[in-house]
């Protein structure tokens, strides 16, 4: 099951951890609807992988990309956004810090 699950209705993004954890999903079974998995390895980690979402035809659609890739760059050129680290799970999950901070 992949970690990352799209509302398809608001655009908000949560990791399976996060819809565990709030009773919206049961860890064995996918979330129910309007959540949707993000395109990606299941083991995708926002230090190298940027979570992108677009709107089309009234519903939000998201897929991951490797940061800087040329993946990445078309993604953005067509209309992608990245969606940022501290806005997955609503806000309430913590960016972990840069590995080459001191």
């Amino acid at each position: 099951m992949s970690a990352f699950f799209i509302d398809t209705s608001s655009g908000q993004i949560a990791t399976l951890n996060r819809l565990v954890e709030t009773g919206v999903a049961n860890g064995d079974d996918p979330p129910p609807r309007p959540w949707h998995p993000v395109r990606g390895d299941r083991d995708a980690s926002t230090l190298w992988y940027a979570v992108m979402r677009k709107q089309t035809k009234g519903v939000f659609i998201g897929t991951l990309a490797i940061r800087h890739s040329d993946h990445h760059a078309s993604l953005l050129e067509g209309g992608w956004e990245e969606v940022p680290p501290e806005a997955i799970d609503g806000g309430d999950t913590g960016v972990a810090p840069s590995p080459w901070a001191t």
